[in-house]
């Protein structure tokens, strides 16, 4: 196995310090569902997520207004 260079592990420092997680909870099968259309849409599953979320964010905000 290769060791990881000291590069790669300032810059997965770097990167992790710009995130943040949330752990969520779905019913049975629906992760599978959900990466299925991900995938689908040439995006991964955390990009759905982060899409989903936003999109019904602005839609919620724009409802206020």
């Amino acid at each position: 196995m290769a060791k990881t260079s000291e590069s790669m592990l300032k810059a997965i420092a770097k990167y992790k310090e710009t995130k943040e997680t949330i752990h969520v909870s779905v019913d049975k099968g629906r992760k599978a569902e959900w990466k299925e259309h991900a995938t689908e849409q040439g995006e991964s599953l955390n990009g759905f997520v982060n899409r989903a979320m936003e999109e019904t964010r602005q839609r919620d905000k724009q409802r206020k207004t």
